[in-house]
Parts: structure tokens; C-alpha cells; sequence
């Protein structure tokens, strides 16, 4: 299937039916249609309401653009791509290797257009974060891509077309960013996927020219990494700098919400994630300033309530291992439930989401060793499904596969048994004691 010859219409189509009913694609690409179900793994929001991070430290990106190897080849750019894209009402983007958009160019009324999606310097459009997008995905898969209209996972992006390249150090083969062409219906044409294509080999022959040595690439754009360990935990623990914090339970579900949002929230929609209650404004509020006090201006921004720096979490690097089908390693990586007392919405959803992703993809290994890992701990123990499965992945006649398939037998019966005939027993029990 051509991506220039689909109906904007008829992929906005096939984009409403996958979000109502995930798994059903169809009349799209292969390539869009893998690239939707992972931004579904990754719990990006198809209806355009999360825009991708948009970093606000202009002096870091600054620097950070300065060092960066790219920079180099930005004359280059600009004479091959930067006039035409200024003439025809298009722009042309470099991003970095983790997507983050180092410079955006061209059409005045476009860039305007495009800073209203936060497509603009600093904005992170990896896939992860802005859905499929040409410089994301280009970035996933690792060679051109062009992605138009309805294409695009984020229904905000559904009035673009973009081309993109990655641009690979000459010496070492590795991904040092991307280069890309975003507009109108002319993007979504061969020339302008011919057109970054040439640009990205141009760029790659000149840094071959000019480089002695393989490219050492600077630290990314912002502050020092944050992480932010929620598994297993009531209380979250925050990495920063070489500091440890660890936050309140309260304070661990917000910063949790934000590091989740990736841009920006309300209030209002703030509240409603933290709470089925009705949260006063004043409480908000009072909570924000002492978590302000807590993480520094510098990591916690208002109006909206942002984290003003990438954070990573153990959260998201099990997803994306189990995105990976690394089972293994994530079930390593595990140490339990997400806040397991914390009752905020946004926690609760979260936490069943990952529990659902990993659970079915021990079930589904067929590994032995993995089922036993899985029902050796607390969250696993009652599990009858797992008991069944590695009853069923033992060798017959096994000792280990009798008892597994007793177990699971005996707390089938348990869970058969009414609750007010096991309360009852319990009265008796204790009656006689």
C-alpha cells in the first residue's frame, strides 16, 4: 500500500477504528499499522490531548545544539532543504538520536502552525512520546520513512504529512539524529522522501569529509537524569544529580502523573488523575508548592504542572523490555506492584496495565523457569492460570508437575467456595479456639 495514494479520509478512518477497537488494522501500512501498536504499549494518547515534552531551558539547548555534531551540517541543510521548504510552505527539522528537535526551520505561517502541537526547538517527538511521527519512527526503525495525514497516531498531528531520515556517524554506523520535511499534501509525495534521503547521505559525506575520529555526541539537552523508581515501593524514590529523595506517598502519585503526562497538565486534569473525590483547587495547589519546595523550580514547572525535565522510570524501562519481548529481563526488573496502597486513578490504571502486560507474557512463554518465578512471589502465588500453565509445561510423570497441578486444583476449589461459607468456617474456628 502506497502511502500517497491512501485517502486522508480513508486513514482517519482506519485510525478510529483501531483506537475503538485496538488490534483491528487494517488499510494502513505495515509499518504504521507495528508502529500504532507499540505507541499503544507505550500509552501515548491517540487523541491528541498529551503534545510531546517541550523542553523550556533555552540556554541548555543552546549548548547542547553547539556540541552536537549535526551542527555541522546544519549550512548544509539549509542549502538543500531550507529555501524550497521556506518557498512551498513547508519546514525542515534536525532532530537528535532520542528525537528531540535541535532546530526547526522554513515557512514562517508553518513553524506558527507547528509550535501550536509543540512541534518546535527542544520538543521531544520520539515515538514514544509523540506517537508515529516520520522523525520518531525513522529513529525506531532506522532507515526513511514517511508518514502522512492519518498516519500519524496523535490525531493533532492528522493535518501533517512529514518525510525523515536518520544521518549515521560515517565511522561507526550509529544514529547521531534525523533530518525531516513536514507540511502539507506535497510532503506526501516520493520527491519529498527522495528529498531527505539525499539530504541525510549528504550530511553523512560531509561529516565523513570533516571527521578524524568517530563523534564523541554531548549529553542530552537538560539538567542531570532524573529517575524515578515506583515498583514494588509505596513511597516513590527520586534520582537526581547524585541526590536521593524520597517522596511523600502523595507526592510520589503526582510526580508519577507528571512523569506520565511527558508535557504539561491542568489542574483540573490533574485532579481527576490523583482522585475519584473532588479535589479543591486550594489543596491542589498547597500540595504542588510543597512538592516545588521538595524537587526545586528547576524539575517542577506550573501553569500548566510539568516536569521540566525527561524522567526516566523503572515503570516504563519494564514496559519497554516487555515491548522488546525481553520477558526475562523484566520479570528480573520486577519488584512488585506500582505504589500497591496508592488508590489515585491514574496509579490504579497504570499499575493493572503493566500487571496485565507481564503477567500474559509469562503465561505465554511456555517457560518453565519463568511460571516458577512468577508464582514464587506474593503477586503470583494465588495465581491458578500460572499453576495451570507450568503443570501443563512440565515434563509428564514430573513430580514438580503433580504438585503444580494440585495447587492449582486446590485453589480452583477455594475459589469456588462462597465468601460467607469461608466467613462462617472462620466464626466456628474461632469459637472452638
Amino acid at each position: 500500500m502506497d502511502a500517497s495514494t491512501t485517502s486522508a479520509t480513508a486513514l482517519r478512518a482506519a485510525h478510529e477504528r483501531f483506537v475503538t477497537a485496538p488490534g483491528a488494522v487494517s488499510h494502513v501500512r505495515d509499518l504504521v499499522a507495528a508502529s500504532w501498536r507499540r505507541c499503544e504499549r507505550y500509552g501515548v494518547r491517540p487523541d491528541g490531548s498529551r503534545l510531546p515534552l517541550l523542553h523550556t531551558a533555552s540556554g541548555e539547548l543552546a549548548a547542547y545544539r553547539r556540541t552536537h555534531p549535526l551542527a555541522t551540517a546544519l549550512p548544509l541543510f539549509r542549502e538543500l532543504l531550507g529555501a524550497g521548504a521556506a518557498d512551498d510552505g513547508h519546514i525542515f527539522a534536525v532532530a537528535d538520536a532520542d528525537g528531540t528537535l535541535l532546530w526547526v526551520e522554513g515557512d514562517l505561517a508553518t513553524m506558527e502552525r507547528g509550535e501550536r502541537m509543540h512541534f518546535a526547538e527542544g520538543a521531544d517527538w520520539s515515538e514514544k512520546r509523540a506517537g508515529t511521527n516520520a522523525p520518531g519512527t525513522a529513529l525506531e526503525l532506522g532507515h526513511p520513512v514517511q508518514i502522512v495525514t492519518g498516519e500519524h497516531y496523535s490525531s493533532a498531528v492528522h493535518a501533517w504529512s512529514c518525510a525523515a531520515a536518520p544521518i549515521r556517524d560515517p565511522a561507526t554506523g550509529r544514529v547521531l539524529g534525523v533530518v525531516d520535511l513536514s507540511g502539507g499534501a506535497t510532503i506526501a509525495t516520493p520527491p519529498a522522501l527522495a528529498a531527505v534521503r539525499g539530504a541525510a547521505l549528504a550530511a553523512e559525506a560531509h561529516l565523513a569529509r570533516t571527521l578524524t575520529t568517530p563523534v564523541r555526541m554531548p549529553d542530552p539537552v537538560g539538567y542531570d537524569d532524573v529517575r524515578l523508581k515506583v515498583l514494588g515501593r509505596d513511597c516513590a524514590l527520586l534520582e537526581s544529580g547524585g541526590r536521593f529523595l524520597r517522596l511523600s506517598p502523595r507526592h510520589s502519585e503526582i510526580a508519577l502523573a507528571l512523569a506520565l503526562a511527558g508535557q504539561g497538565v491542568t489542574g483540573d486534569r490533574l485532579a481527576v488523575e490523583l482522585s475519584d473525590r473532588e479535589v479543591p483547587p486550594s489543596t491542589l495547589r498547597a500540595e504542588m508548592t510543597r512538592l516545588r519546595a521538595v524537587l526545586g523550580p528547576t524539575l517542577l514547572g506550573s501553569r500548566p504542572y510539568a516536569l521540566l525535565r525527561p524522567v526516566r522510570t523503572d515503570l516504563g524501562e519494564i514496559s519497554d523490555l516487555l515491548a522488546e519481548g525481553r520477558v526475562a529481563q523484566a520479570l528480573a526488573r520486577y519488584p512488585g506492584p506500582l505504589l500497591p496502597r496508592s488508590d489515585a486513578p491514574v496509579v490504579v490504571e497504570q499499575r493493572r496495565c503493566l500487571e496485565q502486560q507481564l503477567r500474559g507474557a509469562v503465561l505465554g512463554s511456555g517457560d518453565s523457569e519463568l511460571l516458577r518465578r512468577w508464582i514464587a512471589a506474593d503477586w503470583g502465588a494465588d495465581d491458578i492460570p500460572a499453576w495451570s500453565a507450568l503443570a501443563h509445561v512440565l515434563p509428564c510423570g514430573s513430580p514438580q508437575r503433580a504438585a503444580a497441578a494440585a495447587r492449582a486444583h486446590a485453589l480452583d476449589a477455594e475459589s469456588a467456595v462462597p465468601p460467607q461459607v469461608v466467613r462462617h468456617a472462620a466464626v466456628l474456628q474461632r469459637s472452638r479456639s
